[in-house]
């Protein structure tokens, strides 16, 4: 890109990160440094406000860039990534979202250590929920990677690496100095400048059409090289039953992973009580939903006006196709309107970088803190000692998710967090309905459920097509791929429900009949939650 576009974009940039830092440090000015502030920002937002928050956590790069790329360079196969993240919220509303609230205080192991053991419970809850989070933010890492590669116009390794560490730097600021409550409050505006930057351009395109969608997927179909294969299944999924099942095993993981993501179950404790909970996700899947239909626009939008090779031209996985669909929405490379709307939406998709891996790196901190550091090192942790470690945690992880980001820096950000999902749904969610709703489930079943989804879902990631044994994996020039699907959900899903079920049949611990009875009348109406 000319330097036209770097000034405004940059000082977009610039505004952006000043507004965010200046909301963290007036909430670190205004905190009183308990454990519940710092996790929970005390418990005082609104239904609305939640929803909001939430909705800005959950949509990340991989929805605005990760998922346009897939629907402009695949076409209706890209539109799985739509349904599967859009379907997944009614498990989190029917299933998840008032339980949690009810049974839980900061964390996903709380809810399964009300009737539990604990030390080996919360070990593995939190080991699992820290995995998830550092797979998902390393999603993150390469959406900015690809953004600031494209603002600069210099593809090579330097530009993409420095900005994964600026991105790293800002987030652990963001959760070390505000914790949940600063947090929250970035996830609010940047879910406001996401959605009013994707309304714009939605109408944008369909100006462009004049209001026609049908001639909106004709024109992709024709500039795609496909033709009518665009608009139908199996142009990247159906080719052989490889293929067919590696689909089915995407869309297993992104309905199912969800509801065990970390970053948002920890949004349900920031209301005051269940009810809130459960509004807090009616109010997200609304904006969720609507911000998902318009990424079907966007996505046809950039294969009908860029071109699938220009996307590809531009960034090999499709991270970049929505900022040059801008550039020519607004009149070209060379037009002031052309400048101006780049600038806007890659300082959007920036802020939705941001606000995301702050939610996640806060989640993953606590985590830390919260049940590793607890259960390992002092069983009676203060309250203000927990929070330190939270924020020396947040800087630990920051910097893996940095190496790994810098490794897999040329993967599409939605097959990452499909990946990221996949763990989710293998180890949290088995442990968390177990949890909630079997009656004789016991620690040796909690502690199986976790390992038996997260060790085979990452051993099947490493030994797949991702990770090996073709031009696009992480290490194209070595072969130990033995596991032919890229997303290993369809076998680490049930092995994690099996494995749970398998610890508690052979455990010769007796499931304490009257902890889950406390725990079901707590769950349901709420009498003793935090």
């Amino acid at each position: 890109m000319t330097g036209n576009h770097q000034t405004p974009a940059l000082l977009l940039f610039s505004v952006f990160v000043a507004v965010t830092l200046g909301i963290t440090t007036w909430v670190s000015r205004n905190r009183h440094g308990s454990a519940e502030e710092f996790y929970a920002g005390g418990r005082l937002f609104s239904p609305m406000e939640n929803g909001f928050a939430i909705a800005g956590d959950y949509m990340s790069a991989a929805s605005f860039l990760g998922v346009t790329g897939l629907i402009a360079l695949f076409g209706y196969d890209g539109l799985l990534y739509v349904v599967g993240f859009l379907v997944a919220w009614l498990v989190v509303l029917f299933l998840v979202a008032e339980l949690v609230r009810n049974c839980g205080r900061f964390t996903l192991a709380d809810v399964v250590a009300a009737r539990m053991s604990e030390r080996p419970v919360r070990i593995a809850a939190g080991t699992s929920s820290v995995t998830v989070s550092v797979l998902y933010l390393v999603a993150q890492m390469v959406g900015a990677g690809s953004l600031v590669a494209l603002l600069l116009g210099d593809t090579g390794e330097a530009a993409r690496s420095w900005a994964v560490i600026g991105v790293g730097a800002l987030m652990v600021v963001y959760v070390s100095l505000g914790g949940m409550r600063a947090t929250t409050w970035i996830q609010i505006v940047k879910a406001v400048l996401l959605l009013g930057g994707t309304v714009v351009l939605t109408v944008l395109v369909l100006v462009r059409f004049h209001g026609d969608f049908d001639q909106l997927l004709r024109t992709a179909a024709d500039r795609s090289g496909h033709g009518a294969a665009f608009l139908a299944p199996g142009l990247k999924y159906g080719g052989d039953w490889t293929a067919r099942f590696d689909f089915m095993s995407l869309g297993l993981a992104l309905v199912l992973g969800t509801a065990g993501l970390p970053h948002i179950l920890s949004r349900f404790y920031t209301v005051p009580t269940a009810q809130a909970a459960r509004r807090s996700a009616v109010w997200a899947i609304g904006l969720i939903g609507g911000f998902y239909l318009m990424t079907i626009v966007l996505g046809f939008g950039a294969a009908a006006i860029v071109g699938p090779q220009a996307v590809r031209g531009s960034n090999a996985s499709g991270n970049t196709a929505v900022p040059l669909l801008a550039l020519d929405l607004g009149g070209g490379a060379d037009s002031t309107g052309g400048t101006v709307l780049f600038a806007v939406v890659t300082a959007v998709a920036f802020a939705t970088i941001l606000a995301v891996v702050a939610g996640i790196t806060l989640a993953s901190s606590a985590s830390v803190a919260h049940d590793l550091y607890a259960s390992l090192r002092r069983r009676n942790a203060q309250p203000r000692s927990e929070v330190t470690v939270a924020r020396v945690a947040a800087v630990g992880v920051g910097v893996v998710a940095i190496g790994l980001g810098l490794l897999a820096r040329d993967l599409n950000v939605a097959f990452l967090v499909g990946l990221a999902f996949a763990v989710a749904a293998s180890a949290n969610l088995p442990v968390l309905l177990y949890s909630l709703f079997w009656r004789s489930f016991t620690t040796r079943g909690a502690v199986w459920a976790v390992y038996g989804g997260l060790v085979p879902a990452l051993a099947l990631v490493v030994l797949s097509p991702v990770v090996s044994g073709s031009p696009e994996s992480l290490f194209p020039d070595v072969d130990f791929q033995y596991f032919p699907l890229q997303n290993p959900g369809l076998v680490s899903i049930p092995l994690g429900f099996v494995a749970g079920w398998l610890g508690t049949v052979t455990s010769a611990e007796i499931a304490d009949e009257a902890k889950h009875a406390e725990t079901e009348v707590r769950s349901l109406t709420g009498a003793g939650a935090a």
